[in-house]
């Protein structure tokens, strides 16, 4: 069986003489390091190959000291995303998934950031719950809505607190305390990252931005 990979290199090969240079770096980045992912069993190395091929597409560094700001340029990513996948690839994979590995993920404290704040002293364990909770229901209610681009947005901020603890060194390679989470983040991005470069290939006439790190 082919993978994502092979049939989008094969793709972007045929394409990128009409990609814009921004484009082009962005999806020869994302697309160099989904190879590397697919090759890899290794759950924890299989994440930390898939995050980084999902930020070359996205191609802005995200800087923890500015969070917030930074969060809604990523979401604003993800909606961008959305309004141009013709196809409703997107919304298929949002879905499709949420009986699995969505599921579980919104339901798993060990992601979500404001647990770690009250592990840290920073909120009383009354604060992180309610917060939990409140995460809870606004997933629901975007999922009975359908919402799929907030139903991602409150995926990634999950996917994102994994990342952070484990390229901060906050985790132990192939540790036992943090298997679901690993396996249900790579689940997510295994279908994801490809889907997200396949709907910017669809669009190279869209503003993606200069890349990051432009090659000199």
């Amino acid at each position: 069986m082919e993978s994502r990979h092979h049939n989008l290199k094969t793709r972007q090969r045929q394409e990128r003489h009409g990609y814009p240079d921004n484009l082009s770096l962005r999806v020869h980045r994302a697309l160099s390091w989904l190879d590397r992912a697919e090759q890899e069993a290794d759950p924890d190395s299989r994440f930390i190959f898939l995050w980084i091929a999902f930020n070359a597409a996205y191609a802005t560094e995200i800087d923890d000291r500015h969070g917030l700001n930074e969060q809604t340029t990523f979401n604003g990513f993800l909606q961008k995303l959305w309004d141009l996948d013709g196809q409703k690839r997107l919304d298929e994979l949002v879905w499709s998934a949420y009986s699995g590995a969505i599921r579980v993920l919104l339901d798993n404290p060990y992601v979500f950031r404001c647990f770690w704040e009250y592990q840290k002293g920073n909120l009383t364990e009354d604060h992180w719950k309610q917060s939990f909770e409140r995460a809870k229901k606004a997933a629901n209610a975007a999922l009975a809505k359908q919402n799929t681009p907030t139903v991602l947005a409150i995926v990634f901020s999950r996917i994102y607190t994994l990342r952070n603890q484990i390229i901060h060194g906050g985790a132990t390679w192939g540790g036992s305390v943090n298997r679901q989470q690993i396996r249900d983040c790579v689940a997510i991005l295994n279908d994801l990252v490809p889907t997200v470069i396949e709907i910017m290939m669809d669009n190279p006439g869209a503003l993606w931005g200069e890349a990051s790190y432009p090659v000199v």
